[in-house]
């Protein structure tokens, strides 16, 4: 079954999909294990990975 994700600019995130673990960190120019891209201009921002159950 395809997921949808849809842009939010604003407000709240609501899941409905079965959540296995959440992260938070701060993007950072270098770091070791896992990578996500970003731009350059959201270095310093917090962000959430959200690992969902297949």
């Amino acid at each position: 079954m395809p997921r949808k994700v849809k842009a939010i600019t604003g407000g709240k995130l609501q899941l409905t999909e079965e959540v296995e673990e959440i992260y938070e960190k701060r993007v950072v120019p270098h770091g070791n294990g896992a990578k996500i891209l970003a731009q350059k201009k959201d270095i310093g921002k917090r962000v959430y990975v959200i690992m969902i159950k297949d």
